[in-house]
């Protein structure tokens, strides 16, 4: 039966990026962006996607984002509307990997009608990519927690915009490397707070599975109580396994997330009081979704660097309060 599911759901993304190489091969009715001379209307997924387009295009594109904050990819149907700014796309960019499952058929319908529709993630290789058997064979979607991997995203924007608009392509060179250094930068600060926890304090308890990149990355065990998709369910036994381990090892601290419901984390919490050792919930990080529009933490860089920050300082090591550039919860983000 798994078998089966790995290989359904394989098929199913491999069927969609067929599509999307045959919308990119389609010049649909109204002619392309570079030949009406308008900008390219450019509509993405989730907001770590659309962040990565926006830093890329500058004002040589209209981008407009589709999962707003606190919105749970893994459970998002689109709607009438969502479908209505696809269709009328000229350039659709996704995460993939399945993280949008519920979006697959709007998704492959702006294809078949010729809409562009490029995963951000297709240069990533298989190699790196983890396979957890959890998952039912499908990879890990959350590649975006490793900055490095997700610095791989940016090439695939830029060629796909300068292929919409040649006369751009030189300022889409320029931005994206400017943006590939910043993630250099956030990656070394990263490396850098991260390792100030004692070693046997590493351990990433979190609502879901959505860390694993992260930890491989920054070597830290990592504890979902669910599971990396939301769909699934944490059951009793789920629970007292964990605040087994939060006992045993003496973990100080656990993470709600800000598309996830707190439920199972307070009842971690509760449980370990209830054996004796008080854990605290060290923050709220963002997983699926990054923060409020207009603030540093509503960028990709910012939520990173949320993250980086609330699991050092929380788990014992030290990282300035503010994160890496003294911007976190300071307000405007660009």
């Amino acid at each position: 039966m798994k078998f089966a599911r790995r290989m359904k759901g394989r098929a199913l993304a491999a069927g969609l990026l067929a599509l999307a190489c045959l919308g990119a091969s389609l010049v649909w009715a109204g002619g392309s962006a570079s030949e009406s001379g308008r900008k390219p209307v450019v509509v993405c997924t989730v907001g770590m996607v659309t962040d990565v387009v926006r830093r890329v295009a500058g004002d040589r594109a209209e981008v407009a984002g589709l999962l707003g904050e606190g919105v749970d990819p893994h459970l998002y149907k689109p709607t009438r509307t969502d479908v209505s700014r696809l269709m009328g796309a000229d350039i659709i960019f996704y995460n993939g990997l399945l993280l949008e499952g519920k979006m697959t058929d709007a998704l492959i319908r702006a294809a078949t009608a010729g809409r562009k529709v490029h995963p951000v993630t297709e240069l990533l290789d298989e190699q790196y990519l983890m396979e957890p058997e959890e998952f039912a064979g499908h990879y890990d979607p959350h590649v975006w927690m490793d900055p490095r991997a997700w610095e791989r995203t940016i090439s695939v924007v830029r060629d796909k915009l300068s292929e919409a608009d040649p006369g751009g392509a030189a300022s889409f060179a320029t931005r994206a490397a400017a943006y590939a250094a910043d993630l250099r930068a956030l990656d070394e600060y990263a490396v850098r707070a991260l390792s100030t926890v004692p070693e046997h304090q590493r351990v990433l308890v979190t609502a879901h599975d959505a860390f694993n990149y992260f930890g491989r990355r920054y070597g830290y065990e990592v504890v979902g109580i669910q599971g990396i998709s939301t769909e699934s369910e944490a059951g009793v036994q789920d629970i007292e396994r964990l605040v087994s381990l939060i006992v045993e090892r003496r973990i100080p601290a656990v993470f709600v997330e800000s598309t996830v419901a707190e439920r199972n984390i307070r009842a971690l919490v509760a449980g370990a009081a209830a054996r004796g050792h008080e854990v605290k919930i060290g923050g709220s990080l963002f997983s699926d979704a990054m923060g409020a529009p207009d603030t540093y933490e509503g960028t990709y860089i910012g939520m990173i660097d949320h993250n980086v920050t609330t699991i050092a300082r929380a788990l014992g090591g030290d990282a300035p309060e503010r994160g890496m550039n003294g911007r976190l919860g300071g307000g405007t983000g660009r």
